[in-house]
């Protein structure tokens, strides 16, 4: 156990079912696996008003740092979660990277260079902190039900869901379900009992992780050692995490023996080497792993749906896994709502997988690229990369070939079906398929933040000088939208506060306090974006035309 943190214990509870032989309870949808993705998955659900069961095999949170760093898009799925502001308070917030080669810094990067937005580039935190904060917004919500060691030891699909077997402590039962998402990691047991491949590449090379608690003085900044003079030959990332603790990442090779690399005895002596005589230090979590990357051809089996390492696994340096896999579930869970309530065809499910496959492919092609730069294959390969570190130290155009982990971005989805094309002139990279953007904005007096304003419906933002602009026919036509069957729901946002002009009906007025939700979208007034329940850009034009929104809903719910 870690000495910093003290693990909670989930209650097991005797299933009901047991008590009636035979009996076979059927449930709209099951999760399985409480990790964070699959917590994630069910919290999205349940919050916007399905019922929700989620399974899981174990009765507490994850041992060790493991997914340590949530990028800023993840931080606004997690906002959207409920779970946004432990995270980031608890969190170790940075922004700036650097990389050395032996003691010389060769390449230096800001992941938010540009002010005014809610939430940084990244933050780190250990997984079993952002799985309790989770597992806390969980009970809160009563259509959520948990379920604590309840092991699924069999999965039969069917045409109308699948029927599980699960197994506990006072016996075994049986579910149905007509929608199951699987989420129960790398190795992910169904995965394998409906006996489906995964596909990819395992990257001869072993990595220790060592998890050091110590007060140092270190800023909160991402610090990657090519060749550096205490681990020569090898690679070495360190960063900050909660509770004065701090990850090391040290590159071992792939004759290296794992069981004897964790041995303390093996561990501190390289810790010592780095950090030198001056710095007390506890060892915490040691783990020793390999590069993967993995994915399934097909993410949607029937309606056995899988989201996170269970559907695709990468190469840990670029914090690509976790804030891919809460990209999935926030792709994902709109979409499942919109099918179950009888909105949209099963079609729409399909598209779930199309668009979360191409961001695991761009995820797969940075890893697998940082990866041969970290490790290289051969002699030439090395000393291509070491070529481009040396003439890193003192020329610009080597810095940008210099790759120790892409870091983690959001999926700009450009290709979906789900997209309405441009029809109209834009500057800027706010495209149909694009994350939104964020921005500050007031509303009703209170500041707060464009992206808190949209999420979890259809939005539509359309932009005005004042909200005494908008004339009674575009209201009517907005108060239609909003009482559609697939609701759009409006944002005003202006750019000026017109206290005399009553709140239009219907719909919410936010103030561009800086501007800047207008420069980052290339607007002006009479713009429109169609948002999507995820808050990816499905549509935009320079004048507003009902007709053109209800025809990019259609499209983007395989209505149309």
């Amino acid at each position: 156990m870690l000495s910093t943190y003290t693990y909670p214990k989930f209650a097991y509870r005797r299933p009901a079912e047991l008590d009636r032989a035979g009996a076979v309870d059927r449930h709209p949808v099951i999760v399985v696996g409480a990790g964070p993705i699959g917590l994630a998955a069910a919290i999205d659900l349940a919050q916007q008003g399905q019922r929700v069961l989620l399974l899981d095999d174990d009765d507490t949170v994850s041992v060790g740092s493991r997914g340590l760093c949530y990028a800023k898009r993840a931080l606004e799925v997690l906002d959207r979660l409920g779970c946004g502001d432990p995270v980031v308070d608890k969190g170790v917030t940075w922004n700036v990277g650097r990389t050395f080669f032996g003691n010389d810094e060769v390449f230096r990067f800001n992941l938010l260079p540009d002010e005014d937005h809610h939430r940084p580039g990244m933050v780190n935190l250990q997984q079993y902190y952002l799985e309790e904060f989770l597992v806390r917004r969980a009970e809160q919500l009563p259509n959520l039900e948990l379920r604590w060691k309840h092991k699924v030891t069999a999965v039969a699909p069917d045409g109308r869901g699948a029927r599980l077997q699960v197994e506990t402590a006072d016996g075994a039962y049986a579910l149905d379900t007509d929608w199951l998402v699987v989420a129960d990691g790398a190795r992910s047991p169904i995965r394998r009992l409906l006996g489906l491949d995964i596909d990819g590449k395992v990257f001869q090379d072993r990595f220790l992780i060592a998890d050091v608690v110590m007060k140092a003085d270190f800023p909160a900044e991402r610090w990657f050692w090519f060749d550096p003079p205490f681990h020569p030959g090898q690679s070495v990332l360190l960063h900050r995490e909660a509770d004065n603790v701090w990850r090391i990442d040290f590159q071992l090779g792939w004759d290296a023996d794992p069981e004897e690399e964790k041995k303390p005895e093996r561990v501190t002596p390289r810790i010592r080497a780095m950090l030198g005589p001056q710095h007390e230090f506890d060892l915490e979590w040691v783990s020793v792993y390999t590069f993967q990357c993995r994915r399934m051809q097909r993410f949607r089996h029937g309606r056995v749906l899988f989201v996170g390492d269970a559907a695709h696994q990468v190469s840990p340096f670029g914090a690509r896994g976790a804030n891919s896999g809460l990209q999935d579930t926030d792709n994902l869970a709109w979409k499942l709502l919109l099918v179950m309530r009888g909105l949209a065809p099963e079609s729409l499910l399909d598209s779930y997988s199309d668009e979360r496959v191409a961001a695991a492919d761009e995820n797969l092609m940075n890893s697998t690229r940082s990866t041969d730069f970290i490790t290289p294959k051969s002699e030439v390969s090395k000393d291509f990369r070491n070529a481009v570190l040396t003439l890193a130290r003192e020329h610009g155009f080597a810095r940008g070939l210099v790759n120790s982990g892409r870091l983690s971005v959001p999926a700009h989805l450009g290709r979906s079906a789900l997209n309405t094309p441009d029809a109209d002139a834009f500057a800027g990279t706010m495209g149909p398929g694009a994350p939104l953007v964020d921005a500050p904005v007031r509303c009703e007096g209170r500041n707060g933040w464009l992206l808190g304003h949209t999420g979890d419906a259809f939005v539509l933002l359309l932009f005005a000088r004042s909200p005494g602009d908008v004339d009674a026919a575009t209201l009517a036509a907005l108060r239609a939208l909003a009482d559609a069957p697939i609701a759009v729901q409006a944002r005003l946002v202006v750019g000026e506060d017109d206290a005399g002009a009553a709140t239009p009906a219907g719909c919410r007025v936010l103030l561009d306090t800086k501007g800047l939700a207008a420069a980052r979208l290339d607007a002006q007034p009479g713009t429109a974006y169609l948002l999507r329940p995820d808050q990816h850009v499905a549509a935009r034009w320079r004048r507003f035309d009902a007709a053109r929104v209800r025809a990019a809903v259609a499209r983007a719910t395989c209505n149309a």
